[in-house]
């Protein structure tokens, strides 16, 4: 989609109600719930994080928005897909501060650069006991991205047009804490299958694109 004819779009996106669970719940994994019992004394103590849907126009001026494939190392988000951003850090002012901040350190788009254009519903996140709190944000021109080594192994730059075809969502099998392998919902992206949090803020962002598009 042409970049131009999305930011016309998206100027409407502050006038929307937030799909919020209802539209997360599609891409939620069938054992969240569960989860989400277990971890009700750790949840109250839980830390936060923001994180950044980036949008931006390519270099044919065609629509994409940034991921990133994490290093791998010992950690329960090793090699995983996810968007740009981190922890809540002390000199942070907010949330959205910590999602911009972290987009800078990780791909390398100046602070400066960033228009943050709304809140959207904030995740759980069980094995890291984080509530992360993502953000839509655009880029007017094309990125000359830098991705920080130490963290990020590959900048996965999605077609807005891939990612809102519904033939993208597959069922992936993982492994439960209880070693039985069960199905979950996945986007496949770029050759990369991304499901958990990810994959629920990714189908709110979506039903709200297809309500503006």
């Amino acid at each position: 989609m042409n970049f131009n004819d999305f930011i016309l779009a998206l100027s409407k996106i502050k006038n929307i109600p937030l799909p919020a669970e209802a539209s997360q719940f599609k891409m939620s994994p069938p054992f969240r719930k569960e989860l989400l019992d277990r971890n009700k004394e750790v949840i109250k103590n839980a830390k936060k994080a923001g994180v950044m849907a980036l949008f931006y126009p390519d270099t044919e001026h065609q629509t994409r928005f940034a991921l990133i494939l994490r290093k791998t190392y010992n950690g329960v988000h090793s090699a995983q897909i996810g968007f740009p951003g981190g922890k809540l850090e002390p000199d942070d002012d907010s949330l959205e501060h910590a999602a911009v901040r972290e987009t800078y350190e990780e791909i390398g788009v100046p602070e400066h650069h960033i228009e943050v254009l709304r809140q959207l519903t904030q995740v759980y996140i069980p094995p890291s006991n984080f509530y992360v709190q993502p953000f839509i944000g655009i880029v007017r021109d094309t990125p000359n991205f830098k991705k920080q080594d130490e963290e990020v192994e590959e900048i996965v730059e999605v077609q807005l047009n891939h990612f809102i075809d519904d033939n993208n969502i597959i069922s992936k099998k993982v492994e439960t804490s209880y070693s039985v392998k069960i199905d979950v919902p996945a986007f496949k992206l770029n050759d990369h299958i991304v499901w958990g949090a990810t994959a629920m803020m990714l189908s709110e962002i979506k039903d709200m694109l297809k309500e503006l598009l």
